[in-house]
């Protein structure tokens, strides 16, 4: 019985050993790839690749299997935070747009692989059944968006407008389409190799059974929830209710067995238009939460990619599959916004924004490798994974190129975000009136009405702080009844209560004067060197930075609404 609890202690310990060097690895990673100017999430996959199986062997399969379950309490958070962008008042301005859009891409990258695909297969290896159904089958899992390595990039570079806002609402519901579409190409394939056991009314409805039961799913967690609102007000209640029900839409779901990162979405739909304002704090609660949940997952996915031994004839189908669904996606997306009037920056950008698959492809090939078998099956399966590979490393540098190149990047950001991102030398004003030691009384009040400030460093011959006069020093001063002509600066200066260097970050300075009780900071050269080079005026950069928040969201809404017809 020791022995047997110790073993499994020791399993215990390798895992968490691993969970914490793939985390800590991973955001390594990221920051070294955000340096290069490359969305984070590529780090976080390569990192995978290096300490998976094609490298490392760090992470090996049985690990990943394991951890099944919180990749998909991972995909749970991703299609929770995804469903709080679908709100009723943006589906209701652009849904036929968005609908429009999400068939036209959908089903341009369905047919251009089957065709292509068929056409190669039967060149390559197979004759025309066989090629046709592994046509069918590729175009239908070819329709999928990976929403998790998208919104990864959109989140880390704090998009808004209307190109953001459609790429959401296309990934959230591209999931959808292709389970449909698979249900339609697995029937009509199974009859083309003679294994047709479903009939085309079963095909039909397991995948609508699979969509409406994540819909059940999604709002009776979502209405629960609501209800549960209405009677907690403590934060860490609120997270801890936000993310069991997280779990509840996502154990209901595999148990059910309906598609779950869809229940996801719409519990969080449910939820933000039925609370839209309670919501958005439940929304950012679980977003601070989130981090290092996404660092393990996407690093398990790029532990997950691994390649070897790929024949020929399937490693030249797996470029075709590649070139078919990126023109399918482009060409469709261009397409779709034409004829429903969507603005440019749709019909240039939205396609190039749709690349990355994951999940729901990669599980529909599984889906389809155990039902035909064969070579076949093995095609399927290795196309699949090999270009889920490839997508997954040039999905997000894409989307990063399709928001940045549609002028949206930063223009999502909050003040306390707009604060961590700033040290003090951004905003510190450097022109800020000085005094030096021997400036006379009336010198001292002659520039203090001309001007509209409330604090006066004070530097000696050297530029060296020595103090500061305030307005309040300065009314003390006029109470005193042995006032005199000869007084100076140096007399009346009150010590500075602390000094900070330029490379400091905001939030710490903010958080220093808040600790001080002052809402001004003299800033010098260096912790080492005295030199005034500056004031940090509290109030006056806050005002700022809130006024640049609210500016760059307006500007955001302005572009959504005032760029469809």
């Amino acid at each position: 019985m020791h022995s047997t609890t110790l073993v499994g202690s020791v399993g215990r310990l390798d895992l968490l050993l691993v969970v914490g060097i793939a985390v800590f690895c991973g955001t390594i990673g990221a920051r070294v790839f955000q340096k290069l100017r490359i969305p984070q999430v590529v780090g976080y996959i390569v990192v995978g690749i290096v300490t998976g199986g094609s490298v490392l062997n760090l992470i090996n399969l049985e690990l990943i299997r394991s951890l099944v379950p919180f990749n998909l309490f991972a995909l749970g958070i991703i299609g929770f935070m995804i469903g709080g962008e679908l709100k009723y008042e943006i589906f209701k301005q652009y849904g036929k747009q968005f609908i429009t859009i999400l068939l036209t891409e959908g089903l341009f990258a369905f047919f251009i692989v089957t065709v292509c695909t068929t056409l190669a297969a039967r060149l390559l290896h197979c004759n025309w059944h066989n090629s046709l159904a592994l046509g069918l089958v590729l175009g239908a899992i070819s329709s999928a968006t990976a929403p998790a390595a998208t919104v990864d990039v959109l989140w880390e570079y704090k998009t808004r407008g209307i190109l953001t806002r459609t790429i959401l609402a296309i990934v959230a519901l591209d999931d959808g389409l292709a389970l449909l579409l698979y249900g339609f190409a697995s029937t009509v394939s199974g009859a083309l190799l003679g294994r047709g056991q479903d009939s085309l009314l079963s095909s039909i409805v397991v995948p609508l059974w699979e969509i409406c039961g994540a819909a059940g799913v999604g709002i009776s967690v979502g209405l629960t929830l609501v209800f549960i609102l209405k009677y907690i007000k403590a934060q860490d209640k609120i997270l801890a209710f936000s993310i069991a029900s997280i779990l509840l839409v996502m154990g209901l779901s595999a148990v059910l067995k309906v598609e779950s990162i869809l229940a996801a979405m719409i519990f969080g739909a449910t939820l933000v238009n039925l609370r839209p304002r309670r919501s958005q704090s439940i929304f950012k609660l679980v977003e601070s939460f989130s981090p290092p949940v996404y660092v393990l997952f996407f690093v398990l996915v790029g532990a997950r990619l691994q390649v070897s031994g790929i024949q020929k004839w399937i490693l030249i189908l797996a470029v075709i599959y590649v070139l078919g669904r990126s023109v399918g996606k482009i060409s469709g997306s261009w397409f779709g916004a034409a004829i429903s009037n969507s603005p440019g920056t749709i019909r240039k950008y939205l396609g190039i924004c749709l690349f990355s698959q994951a999940g729901v492809a990669i599980g529909l090939s599984i889906l389809a490798s155990e039902r035909f078998g064969g070579d076949i099956g093995e095609a399927i399966i290795v196309i699949i994974t090999a270009t889920t590979f490839l997508v997954q490393i040039i999905g997000p540098p894409l989307v990063k190129l399709g928001v940045k190149k549609a002028g949206e990047v930063g223009l999502n950001v909050t003040e306390d975000e707009l604060i961590a991102s700033y040290n003090v030398r951004d905003v510190m004003d450097t022109k800020a009136p000085v005094l030096y030691a021997g400036t006379a009384l009336g010198e001292l009040i002659s520039l203090v009405g001309s001007t509209e400030n409330f604090y006066y460093p004070v530097v000696d011959n050297d530029n060296n702080l020595i103090g500061a006069v305030t307005i309040a020093g300065i009314r003390k001063t006029f109470t005193n009844e042995e006032l005199n002509d000869w007084l100076v600066a140096l007399d009346i200066m009150e010590p500075v209560a602390a000094k900070i260097p330029p490379d400091t970050a905001l939030s710490d300075a903010f958080e220093q004067a808040k600790r001080l009780d002052t809402e001004y900071l003299p800033v010098v050269a260096s912790i080492e060197d005295n030199r005034l080079v500056g004031i940090l005026d509290c109030r006056a950069v806050r005002r700022s930075l809130s006024a640049e928040a609210l500016a760059r969201q307006q500007k955001a809404d302005s572009l959504m609404s005032g760029q469809y017809v």
